[in-house]
Order: structure tokens, then sequence, then C-alpha cells
């Protein structure tokens, strides 16, 4: 049970912590600030891919979430 509530607490962090790379990247891009968001869109791929190394997030999720997110750069004016 120790071991469950560790592991619990340390993947709740990583989540919170990739939703709040997310929202701050998206709070840039609807402010039209793209190189920011450029730099902030790296922040949290390396963010994702770490999540993925430690096991917290499947590949497949972080690897479609990336895209989107960087579709969404692409997309912006």
């Amino acid at each position: 049970m120790r071991n469950s509530a560790r592991k619990q607490s340390h993947n709740r962090g990583v989540h919170s912590r990739l939703h709040t790379l997310e929202r701050g990247y998206l709070q840039l891009l609807q402010t039209g600030k793209k190189e920011e968001a450029a730099q902030s869109l790296r922040q949290l791929s390396s963010a994702f891919d770490k999540a993925v190394k430690s096991g917290v997030v499947h590949r497949a999720t972080a690897n479609r979430k990336k895209s989107r997110l960087a579709l969404r750069l692409g997309a912006a004016k």
C-alpha cells in the first residue's frame, strides 16, 4: 500500500505538471505569441517524453498530444 500511495503521488504530480504546461502553451497561442509558444512546445514535448520514460503516460498518447499541439502551432497566425 505504501508503494501504491508513493507511485500515485508521483504520477499525480507529473500529470499536473503536464496539464499546467499544456494550458500555458495554449494560452500563449491564444494571445498570438508564436515564438514563445514554440519554445513552450519544446518544453512540453520534453515533459511528455520524460513522462513516457517513467511510465506515467503511454507512448501513443504522448505522441498524439504532441502532434496535435504542433499542428495548432502551425495553424496559428
